[in-house]
Formats: structure tokens, sequence, C-alpha cells
């Protein structure tokens, strides 16, 4: 059951901004379900979704540019209300006959935005005639399309807002959807609720009774089977499936080989005692292992290991030769970051659930979370009625320490990893930083530096340690761990860990880099 067919849906059209995805959260805090899709949409196919508002994201690039991305201009006949953002907002004006120009200083940053006076819909009256927005621009409107007003104004963008109450669409050349923006979340609410009339219904409470419903329709009474990875997803997903068809589910810990030191027995205790949900545990590490000899490429690497995972499933593990249907944590993130729905997004990484599945697979998959950004996932977790160290289980890929070791991944490099990983978790755990950092581990990297210990020379490899916050996985800061806390890490990894004889962090924001290093 899709969540587009049971709420008012806005469409958030992808120019290939870096904040595509944060507007739909942002749509989403609203209570309001947000989808995001190409700007190769038709009209026909915006028709057909039957959105109750459209929102034109920002981009990279100039709309003067030859092959810049452009919207199907039947789309502004449709009546449907629409609000574009930075480049969206320009190119609103492009398309329906005002001009852009190319602006003598570029806008960056923090600016000032002044209303003008000029009647507004996006903006109440308690609005204050001065703001604090978040701009990022060197092109600017310059002339306005036929029937368009300007509200209001910035030192370098004369046409920072610009409302067509008449046909219902509005642009801002500011993001509103960053927190920098002062009034940038009501802003979209007055558009969502004001002048969308969306309805505001979208709320954890309606997602999990929605997907127990559907998860109900599309299983019927037949049996299930869920593959746990040791992550939240995976278990929220689980629990939602149990909370839906009880006993029908069985779940299939695969103990791959890549996990984390301890990780195996704490899933196992978690499930069958705290959850009360059968499961079977599955050692399969030496068959992961084999699979991957040889392997150094991320995305045959994260391929590899999703196809095999799913075949143990195919051999019918522990007996159950009746099961029709897979559950697998899959989210909104994952479909993205994977090519999109359509397949029109550029693929960042394959997801092991998304891209690495066998084409031959009997199994039909049941995804509850696949609507869903990484926080929405831990609230549905705590309406679920889970426990935090459920819920706040730090996130960890589905192909496990095998994403985290570059090159070969074999059981010698594994093992360093385990070592390395457990002493980054255990110090920030200590450093009582484990609810504030969203994620913190330690990478492998395929290379070996020279190092002296002991008055010797070593020729070690290095330990990559990573920590970054984020929401839902689209976009991440990294942390910035106290000094003392990274040198405390760096003297136990170098003295503890066989072979290990240098320590480097990792200060790479999502984007340019993604969480993971594959």
């Amino acid at each position: 059951m899709s969540a587009a067919s049971l709420h008012d849906t806005v469409l958030v059209v992808d120019f290939g901004a870096q904040y595509a995805q944060l507007i739909a959260r942002r749509v989403r805090e609203a209570n309001v379900y947000s989808e995001i899709v190409s700007h190769r949409i038709t009209a026909a196919e915006v028709r057909a979704k039957n959105p109750k508002a459209i929102i034109l994201s920002g981009g990279p690039k100039s709309v003067h540019v030859a092959g810049a991305p452009v919207l199907d201009p039947a789309v502004y006949d449709l009546g449907v209300p629409i609000l574009g953002i930075c480049y969206g907002c320009q190119l609103i004006a492009q398309q329906l006959g005002g001009t852009v120009d190319r602006g003598g200083r570029g806008e960056y940053g923090r600016s000032v935005l002044t209303h003008t006076g000029e009647p507004s819909r996006l903006y109440g009256t308690g609005t204050p005639p001065e703001h604090v927005v978040w701009m990022s621009h060197f092109d600017f409107v310059s002339n306005l399309p036929e029937g368009f007003v300007v509200t209001a104004a910035t030192p370098d963008a004369p046409n920072a807002v610009i409302e067509n109450h008449a046909r219902a669409v509005y642009g801002v050349q500011y993001h509103p959807e960053v927190v920098h923006s002062e009034g940038g979340q009501q802003l979209l609410r007055t558009f969502l609720h004001d002048i969308a009339g969306c309805s505001g219904d979208w709320t954890m409470a309606s997602v999990v009774e929605e997907q127990i419903a559907a998860v109900k329709a599309q299983v019927g009474n037949e049996r299930v089977i869920c593959g746990l990875s040791g992550g939240v997803d995976s278990s929220v997903a689980a629990a939602l499936v149990h909370r839906a068809v009880g006993s029908q589910l069985t779940c299939v810990y695969v103990d791959t080989g890549l996990m984390r030191r301890g990780e195996s027995e704490q899933v196992v205790e978690t499930f069958r005692r705290s959850m009360g949900i059968e499961l079977i545990h599955v050692d399969a590490g030496d068959r992961f292992f084999a699979k991957l000899r040889g392997i150094t490429e991320p995305e045959a690497k994260r391929k590899a290991i999703g196809e095999l995972f799913v075949r143990i499933f195919e051999e019918h593990t522990g007996g159950i030769s009746d099961a029709k249907f897979l559950v697998q944590g899959t989210l909104y993130p994952d479909i993205v970051e994977s090519g999109g729905a359509d397949g029109t997004a550029s693929v960042i990484k394959s997801h092991h659930n998304v891209g690495g599945l066998p084409e031959d697979m009997t199994l039909e998959l049941c995804e509850p979370l696949r609507d869903l950004f990484k926080d929405e996932v831990r609230r549905v977790g705590t309406e679920l009625g889970l426990s935090d160290d459920i819920v706040w289980r730090q996130p960890f890929p589905g192909p496990g320490l095998g994403v985290r070791i570059i090159g070969e991944v074999t059981p010698e490099r594994v093992s360093t990893l385990q070592h390395a990983d457990e002493i980054v978790r255990h110090e920030i755990r200590d450093a009582g930083l484990e609810r504030e950092i969203w994620q913190a581990f330690a990478v492998l990297a395929d290379i070996r530096s020279v190092g002296v210990m002991g008055d010797e020379r070593t020729y070690g490899h290095p330990v990559i340690i990573r920590a970054v916050n984020s929401d839902d996985a689209m976009t991440a800061d990294w942390v910035r761990l106290p000094y003392d806390l990274l040198e405390k890490m760096s003297n136990r990894i170098t003295n503890e860990v066989p072979g290990v004889n240098r320590v480097v962090y990792d200060i790479t924001s999502k984007p340019p880099g993604t969480i993971e290093w594959e």
C-alpha cells in the first residue's frame, strides 16, 4: 500500500540539488507526505500522481547553460500549486516569460530579506519586515513574468520572492528548507497547508497503522521470513511485520562474519528474548569469505554480499520451505541513492537490498519502510514500543564490515577492523557522546605506511575513524570530536590492534563524500 494513495502528496522535483532530500523531509515534518521525482517527469505523469502541490528544488547549474534541466511546461497548466526554490524560482521566471540574468557577484550564505509591502500569501501578518535567510546563487530574476509581484528582496536579489496568486505559482530565491533561514519551515507550512490545502495527516501513528494493514493485505496467511542485518532498519521492519502477522514471521539472522564484535550475540539476545520473535541463527561466515575472495571493487562487493544473503534464504534455512515473502528494511534514501524509483536519478551506490538482489529471486519482497527516511524509522520503532537499545542502535550497513574494509575482505582483516571499531565505540560511549553522535566507526584502508614502534621500523595499515551527524543519511556533517578523545582512540588502536601503526580522522561531510567509504 503506497503512502501516496492514502495521503495528500507533494512532489519534490529534483534538479540536481544537494538539498532535494532535505526539502522532502521538511515537507514531511509539516505532516504531509512527499515524494522525490526526476525533473524529466511529464505533465501526464504528474497528473497521474495527483499531487496537492509541487516544489521545484534548487540545482547546481545555471538556467542559461546548454542542457540545463527544465520542467515540462505543461505542468504549469495543471492547476497544481507550485513553489520554486533557488534554481526552481529562476526556472519558473524563465519558463513563464520573465528573464534571468547573471549577477555582478554571487550571494552565498546569510543575507537579509526585506519585504516590499506587497500583499503576500507566503508570509503571514506576523512575519517581521526583515529576517535572515540562506542564499546560494549567482544568477537572479531580473524581470518578472506576467501576473507576478515581488513580495521580498535582498541586496543582490531584487526579486527574491515572487508570487502569482491567480495561478498559485510562487518562487523564493533563498533556501527555506535549511535551518539558517529564519521562518523557513513556517513558509513551507503556509504553502502546504494554507495555499495547497494539504490536510497534514501524515504522522508516524498513521504510518504504523497503514503499514500493518498493507502487510496483512500483501501477506495474507502465507509464511514470512525476515533477513536481519543487525541494524535499526531490519529490526524495525521485523517488529512492524510481527505486529501485523504474528507467528507467520520467522526472522533469520545470517551471521555473515562481517558484523561488529559482539553484535551477533546481541542480535540473538534482543530478538529471541526481548521481542519474542522466532529467530534462526545461521553461521555463514565461511561462505561469505569464500564469495568475497579476490573481490575488491565496492559495487561488486555489495552485490556479492546481497546475492548470497538472499540465496541463503532460498535454501530454506532452518526447514522453512513454505516461505513466500522476504522482509527487508529498505528505506527511501536507499531507493534514491540506488538510482531512484524511476531509475532516472544518478546511482551513488547500489544498496544490498536495492541493487544487489538476484533477478531470479523466488521470494516476494515485503518492504514496509521503503517510503521512510531514517529519522522516521526511529520514530516508527518508538511508536511500536521498541526499546531504545534497538531504536537508537548505531546505523550499520547491510554488507557490514565488508564495505568498511577497502580492498579484499579476509577473516584476518575483519578481525583487525572489529578490534579497532570496538575501541572507537567504547571510547565514544565512555565519553558520554553515544547519543549525540549519529554514527561513529572505523575503516581499514588498503594501503600501508611506514611507522616506528620500539625503535623499530613498521610497515602497517592505517585505520580511519569516521563520526558523522545526520537525520536521514541523505546529508551528514562530520563530528568535531574533542582532541583528547581522538588522542585516546589513536593511542589505544595503535597499541592494542596488531598490524596498525597509524590512525587518521575523516573530516568529510556528505556531500561530497558518502557516510560509508564504499
